[in-house]
């Protein structure tokens, strides 16, 4: 029985069980991987000639920058929550989790569904993905929980920015959302040379066949496999049921006509700004949560079964609310401070017109692992990166998306975004880190490749002012 078991696991599948078993001794839980960044970035600083009391301050004046992007995350978290487990989208997920026969075709299939529904909306993909994830775990014997749960991140591993949840295209796209200084260097970019590209069409197909084959081949065989009941983790369904009405007011709050009214404000609102907008640049974070809590209201029908959704969905945010802050005085350290510009003048001082998406792309990673967010480290680098393109004569389109594609490899490697899907799988960062490394030693080459070599069949264009 042994030598079958070598036999059906491929030499894949045993190495990406050896990293997993290795990231589940040494790899720390997310928050303490917090601490260790604060940590060598304050370093860092001190390396660099900053006096411990100026850092200090910038880490304070930091540590509560991301309080509107904190509740931002969390109600991607709840929204999500509320809507997959009402019953009718329950019963979709419970169909759709039917698909797959085996734990190989489980893992492929999740990591086909999450990167390809990240690129319409990388909240969508976390939250619906992992909610997936927790049906097929009870459907499916054998299959290995750590490989999964990694497979239903990859959306934010691989193709998230590139796709219409890209923070910097939407930005570049909009001048109002853009910082004037960055506006007078780069003009308005639309994604018709962003997002829409052919190059990173291309780019996302290469990355989402490349993770599913990862994925397919790398799952370990039922006899090898680290279940959830072996790890201690059991889901239940998550629909809430109803119940009886004894008095006024709870008769009230099983009646759905205060929801109705409600979710037509919150429609129409929806409808005013896409109507604005269009429906494209209407697509941010809070428009995104706006849209899950008026469907997950509509769902459930009564205010008593939409709150009880809710407060199923809470325990899962308590990662997001303690860690961002950490994440935000990071932040704080590298933009308040010298530190920002140290990296990005070392980074500047060696870029040419033949290594410039190369040192983009790497310099994106290399930050990304400190500052993991996608909008926000863009406002940090796109005056030094867009004025660096324009002197060089590259397609200034292409150097948004050769950071969105950069920009989402450290989150491979760094839980910050994982943390939601984390709390919806009851899971730790190193449950999972495993084969997400696993895929991040084949997507780093790809991409620094493709980023480059597509530079090439792309023109410079001078600067679009609006």
């Amino acid at each position: 029985m042994q030598t079958d078991v070598h036999v059906k696991d491929s030499p894949l599948a045993r190495f990406g069980t050896a990293i997993a078993s290795f990231m589940e001794r040494f790899f720390p839980d997310a928050f303490v991987f917090a601490l260790v960044a604060v940590a060598v970035v304050f370093l860092f600083g001190l390396g660099v000639g900053e006096t411990p009391l100026v850092l200090v301050g910038a880490f304070g004046d930091g540590f509560w920058s991301l309080v509107p992007f904190t509740m931002q995350m969390i109600l991607v978290i709840v929204g999500g929550f509320v809507v997959a487990s009402s019953r009718p989208c329950f019963v979709i997920i419970r169909r759709v989790a039917a698909w797959p026969g085996s734990p190989r075709s489980a893992v492929a299939f999740v990591a086909l569904f999450s990167m390809t529904t990240s690129m319409v909306s990388w909240g969508f993909s976390l939250i619906f993905t992992g909610l997936l994830v927790r049906e097929l775990v009870r459907r499916i014997d054998g299959l290995d929980f750590r490989a999964v749960g990694a497979a239903a991140y990859l959306g934010l591993g691989g193709v998230w920015a590139l796709g219409l949840s890209s923070s910097a295209a939407m930005m570049m796209a909009t001048p109002s959302a853009m910082p004037k200084e960055l506006v007078a260097i780069s003009g308005v970019i639309p994604l018709t040379q962003t997002i829409f590209l052919w190059q990173i069409l291309l780019v996302a197909a290469v990355l989402i066949a490349l993770s599913v084959t990862i994925a397919w081949f790398s799952c370990p065989s039922p006899a090898n496999a680290k279940t959830a009941a072996m790890m201690g983790i059991h889901f239940d369904d998550p629909t809430v049921g109803a119940d009886e009405a004894t008095t006024p007011a709870e008769r009230l709050e099983r009646s759905p006509i205060l929801t109705l009214f409600a979710v037509s404000l919150l429609l129409l609102y929806l409808g005013m700004r896409m109507s604005e907008k269009g429906a494209l640049a209407a697509l941010d974070l809070n428009n995104f949560n706006l849209a899950f809590i008026a469907f997950g209201m509509l769902l459930h029908w009564r205010p008593r079964s939409f709150l009880k959704a809710v407060a199923s969905s809470v325990p899962a945010t308590s990662g997001v609310l303690i860690q961002f802050p950490f994440y935000a005085g990071i932040f704080g350290l590298i933009t308040y401070t010298s530190i920002g510009h140290v990296l990005s003048s070392y980074f500047a001082s060696i870029a040419t017109h033949d290594t410039y998406n190369v040192i983009v792309s790497i310099y994106s990673f290399v930050l990304g692992v400190f500052i993991p967010s996608g909008g926000g480290k863009w406002v940090v680098e796109a005056p030094y990166v867009m004025h660096a393109a324009t002197e060089l004569k590259m397609h200034l389109g292409w150097t948004v998306q050769t950071y969105n594609a950069a920009e989402a490899l450290p989150n491979l490697l760094n839980p910050f975004f994982m943390l939601p899907l984390m709390g919806i799988l009851n899971a730790k960062a190193r449950d999972l880190v495993g084969y997400s490394i696993l895929q991040l030693l084949f997507h780093a080459p790809v991409v620094i490749i493709l980023c480059w070599l597509l530079a090439y069949t792309l023109p410079y264009t001078p600067p679009v002012m609006p």
